[in-house]
């Protein structure tokens, strides 16, 4: 075992950039698992970062110098950063509010709606199992209410570090778009010489990342929009909370449709029943979800992600246990940095076989060559 493991090392590893590459991936995980959490605001300044810089890049092209495209584009994001800080969170805040306050009443009807489902279907639902039904609902339901009760505790006591992120992630983004050269090229005059490896992955990444990074935003705007003016149509309650919250669902690839799906359907049937509404919503509902994964997100990401849904999902379940919320919001990026790993290694090796061949068939030459002859 220790053969094949040693063979398989020096036949992937022998290379210096891949040494290279390695070792700068290990001490970046090391890095992200310590001190992820203090490195927050940094985290939050490169997303945005990533996002203006696109813009800059536009203004740039158009003759404008890269100091005043930066201060342009940095005032218009701190002004849609106030509109949505007092603008939209506070409607959102008041709606979510109310929903807190009407939640008894829209889970009373609900519990009455499943106790009467024995009656009416006797052959597919039993009392015994809709009485097991609630027993394990009230458990988990307890258990939730703890966790909200401390992260609420929790919340409290990290308001001055929430005031510390809204001064210091906005400065970060100004010197990360102003200074974008200069941080790059001093970050890189302390890695090795051996890195041309090191830098294909990043430009790959860089791009790829920047490219996903825009795209959900794009997408966020168009998926929560949409659902918004249709709940609003509907005339549904909550129209923007919960537009907000179809939104931001497609941060979480699948799984976060499949989640918020919930809360629509309870507040539907809360105010309509199962009436010729509720089921008109459920199926616009349905249609934008549909146009979101079939047509928004291959014409969004078609050049961004190159990954299979399994590997997506996989990438959520992997990171999101490894780094909760952080690895959740990130699994992408990190599954892109993956895949363009095992490209650049699959490419490099690909490459030093080749040189190795050349070397093989240019000794063979030299050898095969008849000796010169001496010329009187």
């Amino acid at each position: 075992m220790t053969t094949i493991f040693t063979r398989w090392f020096k036949r992937n590893f022998s290379s210096p950039a891949t040494i290279v590459l390695s070792m700068l991936l290990i001490v970046g995980f090391f890095i992200i698992l310590t001190v992820g959490d203090i490195l927050a605001p940094i985290l939050w300044a490169l997303v945005f970062a990533y996002l203006l810089e696109s813009v800059v890049s536009v203004l740039r092209r158009k003759g404008v110098p890269r100091i005043w495209a930066v201060l342009l584009v940095f005032a218009g994001f701190i002004g849609l950063v106030l509109i949505v800080v007092f603008g939209l969170i506070p409607l959102v805040w008041e709606q979510g509010a109310k929903l807190v306050a009407e939640l008894p009443n829209i889970m009373t009807k609900v519990r009455e709606s499943i106790l009467e489902l024995p009656e009416k279907y006797p052959n597919f639902v039993s009392t015994e199992q809709v009485s097991a039904f609630f027993a394990n609902l009230n458990s988990e339901l307890a258990k939730w209410g703890e966790a909200i009760l401390s992260a609420s505790v929790s919340s409290l006591m990290s308001v001055a570090t929430v005031m510390v992120y809204i001064i210091l992630v906005p400065l970060l983004v100004f010197f990360f778009l102003k200074d974008r050269r200069q941080i790059i090229s001093w970050c890189t005059q302390w890695l090795p010489q051996e890195r041309h490896l090191a830098e294909a992955v990043w430009s790959e990444v860089n791009q790829q990342i920047g490219n996903y990074i825009r795209g959900k935003v794009l997408e966020i705007v168009i998926v929560g929009t949409a659902s918004y003016i249709a709940f609003l149509i509907m005339g549904l309650n909550y129209a923007l909370l919960l537009g907000v919250c179809v939104g931001l669902s497609v941060l979480i690839p699948y799984i976060g449709a499949a989640l918020v799906t919930i809360p629509v359907a309870l507040i539907a049937f809360f105010q309509w029943g199962f009436t010729h509404d509720f089921y008109i919503l459920i199926v616009v509902y349905l249609i934008i979800q549909i146009l979101d994964g079939n047509l928004l997100v291959p014409l969004i990401f078609s050049e961004a992600v190159n990954l299979h849904p399994v590997a997506i999902i996989g990438s959520i379940l992997l990171f999101g246990g490894l780094w909760g919320f952080w690895g959740v919001f990130f699994a992408i990026p990190l599954a892109i940095l993956v895949n363009a790993v095992l490209s650049a290694l699959k490419d490099h090796k690909i490459q030093l076989e080749k040189e190795k061949q050349k070397e093989e068939l240019g000794e063979q030459k030299v050898l095969g060559s008849p000796e010169p002859t001496e010329e009187s």
